[in-house]
């Protein structure tokens, strides 16, 4: 055997990788933008649920996020 054959390869470059954490963190943070606006009493309800930041930042932030994964995924280093 070939000392080239047993080399270990990833499957990504440095640069895939980089795009993926940068695409985990900005789902995580679209995530974190959803939660809270609960009451502490069932019995009341609040508007806090429907404001900006849950209905329209944070969904778009996670699209985003996946979108970048995606691209990490699909990027080709070794095309120029």
């Amino acid at each position: 055997m070939n000392k080239d054959t047993n080399k270990n390869e990833f499957l990504f470059e440095k640069v895939n990788y980089k795009f993926l954490l940068i695409g985990i963190a900005v789902i995580t943070l679209g995530f974190i933008l959803m939660s809270g606006g609960g009451t502490d009493n069932p019995a009341v309800f609040s508007d806090k649920i429907f404001d900006f930041r849950r209905i329209k930042l944070a969904p778009t932030t996670v699209l985003i996020g996946f979108g970048i994964t995606i691209y990490a995924i699909l990027k080709n280093p070794k095309k120029n």
